[in-house]
């Protein structure tokens, strides 16, 4: 079996594979509406939220597009903190429909610090909301979105999280942060492939969402919500995808949030400790380093692709390498999701015996 160890989409255990091979059914009717009720409910335990979570058919991106479409009107002026690609994504989704984008950008494998958040937020008093990334794939970078919230709300602005890799997987008590409104996506932590996206929404969320001038259609909330209180979704839902969702939700609340929030910690840890051993160096100031994905500099002549592409074809290990920037400048190993440590030790077996086929010389 191939080790698909990439930020995602990620691993499916075999019953969620089997749910999802059953026959379709009215997704107007009876049975489909009891499915996506409980789902629904579900995923409010895992958001650790009173508030309103929707299910959208799409990707992640369509998950973006929506948060902003759904909460800001052209000319509003939004802070963007990004720490790398997906924070960059969102705000040129944000800037696309008309927004006044303020960018705080960090440092590629730095956190985003909450002081500069606050002195940001002093500078301009008109902006509205604040964008940020949860946890950023693309340098293995989580923020620290508890510090970032509370600045947030120290000046009373709509906070839209971006936690596709992030939500069940890493803490993040959507109520307690006070997060108006998150985004997740089905094929990263909920171990289901790629077609569902997951909103929350606050009351300040709903509020925004009410007042929201951008052009929406599609992404709509407001429809999302109206149909989910007859059972249904406006638009034709990803149907075999929330048949697995449903498995994947029981398998979770059957382990625990707070057992998954510790086998990611305990996996991270693993990915970070076995990537040392190598003689290998973090991307990502360790005191922020993702438990979802591992960002590893590449090191003076190691040839990243040539890495990357033996230990597909000979070893049936599938890791990431970086994107935009960081092409060839680092490498990720995925950790979310259907993961154990038993996972990272064969990632770092295979590294072992490879990085030095691909022009690894270690010091030690």
């Amino acid at each position: 079996m191939e080790h698909l160890r990439i930020p995602g989409p990620t691993p499916c255990p075999e019953e969620i594979l089997q749910a999802m091979t059953k026959q379709m059914i009215n997704h107007r009717g009876e049975e489909f509406g009891q499915i996506l009720n409980e789902v629904t409910a579900k995923l409010k335990i895992l958001f650790q939220t009173k508030g309103d979570v929707v299910i959208l058919t799409g990707s992640g991106t369509g998950g973006l597009e929506a948060v902003i479409v759904n909460s800001l009107s052209p000319g509003d002026k939004v802070l963007s903190v990004s720490v790398g690609v997906f924070g960059e994504r969102f705000a040129a989704i944000a800037e696309q429909f008309g927004a006044e984008v303020i960018p705080l950008c960090f440092e590629w494998g730095k956190a985003a610090d909450a002081d500069a958040v606050r002195q940001a937020l002093q500078a301009e008093p008109k902006i509205k909301a604040v964008l940020v990334t949860h946890n950023e794939t693309s340098t293995g970078v989580t923020n620290d979105l508890a510090s970032i919230s509370s600045v947030v709300k120290e000046f009373d602005k709509l906070l839209l999280v971006d936690a596709i890799s992030s939500m069940s997987s890493i803490n993040l008590p959507v109520d307690d942060w006070h997060c108006d409104v998150t985004v997740t996506g089905s094929q990263k932590g909920w171990m289901v492939p790629p077609g569902l996206v997951m909103v929350s929404l606050s009351q300040e969320g709903w509020q925004a969402q009410a007042k929201a001038k951008m052009p929406r259609f599609y992404w709509d909330f407001a429809k999302a919500k109206s149909y989910l209180e007859k059972g249904q979704t406006p638009w034709t839902p990803a149907i075999s995808t929330i048949f697995g969702l449903s498995v994947s939700l029981e398998m979770m609340l059957r382990e625990g949030l707070a057992n998954i929030i510790a086998r990611h910690a305990r996996v991270g840890q693993a990915a970070r400790d076995g990537v040392k051993s190598l003689g290998l160096s973090l991307f990502a100031e360790e005191g922020y380093a993702s438990n979802t994905v591992t960002a590893i500099a590449a090191p003076d002549g190691l040839d990243t692709k040539k890495m990357l592409r033996i230990l597909r074809e000979e070893h049936r290990v599938v890791l990431s390498g970086g994107q935009q920037r960081l092409a060839d400048k680092i490498f990720r190993i995925g950790h979310l999701g259907w993961v154990n440590e038993g996972d990272i030790e064969a990632v770092i077996s295979a590294l072992k015996v490879v990085l030095p086929q691909a022009g690894f010389r270690s010091a030690r």
